[in-house]
């Protein structure tokens, strides 16, 4: 009787630690997936936070440009002369046929 009592007894602490490590296998599991998710959100909020940064950066280092600088070039130019733009410069375009460039002076459909 007593061999009994002691398979009994031995039944119930295999059939208890199977319950509890089957319970610590599931939270285990959920502890993991709960720490993936955290993960997850903490690399997003890197990422947005990275992004936000760049974007700050980008936008203090914006070039703006120097309207008085293009001002006074432009009266500059003005001062040579009517040939003169900002394009052309001060001598203006050439119209002697040797600094034309030769299809320049080809016939086109809106030039016959």
């Amino acid at each position: 009787m007593a061999a009994i009592a002691l398979g009994a007894l031995a039944a119930g602490a295999l059939g208890y630690s199977v319950y509890s490590g089957e319970k610590g296998r599931k939270e285990q599991k959920q502890a993991l997936k709960l720490q993936q998710q955290e993960q997850s959100r903490a690399e997003a909020r890197a990422i947005s936070n990275q992004r936000r940064a760049e974007q700050e950066l980008a936008a203090a280092n914006r070039k703006k440009p120097d309207v008085n600088a293009l001002l006074r070039s432009a009266q500059e130019a003005g001062k040579a002369g009517a040939a003169s733009t900002m394009l052309t410069g001060a001598g203006g375009a050439s119209t002697l046929p040797s600094q034309v460039p030769s299809r320049a002076s080809a016939p086109t459909l809106l030039g016959m």
